[in-house]
């Protein structure tokens, strides 16, 4: 399991930090990029890809993922894929998969999870916004 100080991204994260939009980040979460290095769980490049396919302009997920690591030297959570999928088996508070997984990384490297979503914000301790 990792265990170096992380801060997970949620996906609309990800995605307003390769748009620079910090402005819509709360004081706490910029706060909280500042802490620890930054994760985004498998799921949020397979989220941002299948939203690039449903919506024109959006550029590709590799394309975000590999700004963001240039940018912010953000990198791709590489815990054990049953490990995570063994915590969000335990999520039950939602349906969506991709929360499942996002919050599964976060929760079984028991790190902080930036977030605007208030379900999972309801839902999991280390959830900052």
């Amino acid at each position: 399991m990792e265990r170096a100080a992380a801060t997970y991204l949620d996906t609309h994260v990800a995605v307003w930090l390769y748009r620079r939009d910090l402005p819509v980040l709360s004081q706490s979460a910029r706060e909280q990029l500042e802490r620890d290095d930054l994760r985004i769980s498998p799921a949020v490049v397979l989220e941002l890809e299948c939203l690039a396919q449903l919506r024109t302009g959006r550029p590709p997920a590799l394309t975000v993922v590999r700004a963001l690591e240039r940018d912010l030297g953000l990198q791709v959570c590489t815990l054990p894929f049953a490990t995570v999928v063994l915590h969000a088996l335990a999520e039950k508070w939602g349906r969506d998969p991709f929360d499942r997984l996002i919050v599964g990384h976060a929760r079984a490297s028991q790190s902080a999870l930036i977030t605007k979503d208030e379900k999972i914000r309801q839902n999991y301790a280390g959830s900052v916004w």
